[in-house]
């Protein structure tokens, strides 16, 4: 059994403290990814559950067992670095058997684990080439099947497609997510890129300046972020945040941003909206949730009327993004490639609010959830 606690979980580094008394429970065979800019503090906390970083404060446990001092080799992980960390001089099958031979496995053993691992990454060919005859992708499947063949309970994978082109990372993506299926072991994945953590994760952890901000599926990361960080960090493009202020018509709620009035949908939770009455909040609003006008495709309950200047149109094939100007504030909208404003042109989007957003603009928190 793999499953993973970390309890109070701190790292400091002299007067620095980079990891913050973190709580996390990691079930066992979950795909779980840290996720978040660079210094957050994510590849600290995964280098601590590797043993290479000594934790400061707090506990970890795997499985039933408090590791806070079990050296590395102990602890029945492997992990997989954002540079291979390939010998070059070895083979790649003298790479993948290494840490068997370390363990004193038997040859028999260590050449049915390696041939099995190699089969399974489709690197069965380049086993007798040593690293620098391979491509980035080879290079990290090498690495894939150095861990494998240990069979560890825990993989713990430290931003392992960074290097590679952005077409090869869609491939590695699928490809890693597939064999977690089959390992069925307990997978922890460092990212800082939010395209990977939405594709690949049972469960994301958002964290920044050391704290983690919020734990949830990357739907509910996506529909239900609980402070402004998150709602910013997740999607591509971010979020729209708009200052706006309440104001209440007819028993309705409705935001105001500039002077442009969007109603709240009635499906809202009105009691947490009543305290922010006449208040200033931050209205979060998703690209895709702005759509050029076509009055008889809307909701007119839930979708309000608003103004724009394009200040730059990005064709993005299925799609455009339109870089807007509203009053003082800018503001991203992905709309269909059949609308084609040119820079300069005042235009009229819908603004669908059914799942628009609400943040306390003092505390950054959420006012919906």
């Amino acid at each position: 059994m793999a499953s993973i606690s970390l309890k109070k979980l701190n790292k400091t580094f002299g007067a620095l403290t980079v990891v913050h008394d973190i709580d996390l429970e990691i079930a066992d065979k979950e795909f779980i990814i840290l996720v978040g800019p660079s210094g957050c503090g994510k590849s600290t906390t995964l280098r601590m559950i590797a043993g290479l970083e000594e934790i400061s404060g707090g506990e970890l446990i795997i499985g039933n067992d408090l590791m806070n001092d079990v050296p590395s080799k102990d602890r029945d992980i492997a992990m997989v670095f954002q540079n291979y960390a390939l010998y070059p001089h070895m083979t790649v099958y003298k790479n993948m058997a290494f840490g068997l031979q370390l363990r004193k496995a038997s040859r028999e053993i260590i050449d049915a684990k390696v041939q099995e691992a190699a089969k399974i990454l489709d690197i069965t060919h380049l086993l007798n080439r040593k690293p620098k005859a391979l491509s980035g992708g080879q290079r990290q499947r090498v690495a894939l099947g150095r861990a494998m063949v240990r069979n560890p309970a825990v993989f713990l994978l430290d931003e392992p497609l960074s290097n590679l082109d952005a077409k090869l990372r869609g491939t590695m993506r699928a490809e890693i997510t597939k064999l977690h299926k089959r390992l069925d072991a307990t997978f922890i994945y460092v990212t800082h890129d939010q395209v990977e953590a939405m594709t690949m994760a049972d469960r994301i952890v958002v964290m920044k300046d050391g704290h983690i901000q919020q734990v949830d599926t990357p739907q509910n990361l996506y529909d239900r972020p609980v402070n402004m960080f998150v709602a910013g960090f997740i999607g591509a493009p971010q979020m729209n945040l708009l200052p706006a202020t309440i104001r209440r018509e007819d028993g309705r709620f409705l935001a105001v941003v500039d002077g442009q009035v969007l109603p709240l949908p009635q499906s809202f939770d009105q009691s947490r909206i009543v305290p922010y009455e006449g208040r200033p909040v931050m209205l979060g609003i998703r690209p895709e949730n702005f759509h050029e006008l076509t009055p008889g495709d809307i909701d007119p309950a839930n979708t309000g009327a608003f103004n724009a200047v394009v200040e730059l149109a990005e064709p993005m094939g299925s799609e455009i993004h339109l870089n807007l100007i509203a009053g003082e504030r800018s503001l991203i909208a992905r709309v269909s490639p059949r609308f084609r404003p040119r820079i300069g042109d005042a235009v009229t989007l819908t603004a669908d609010m059914t799942n628009a957003q609400l943040f306390d603009p003092t505390t950054e928190r959420s006012i919906l959830y």
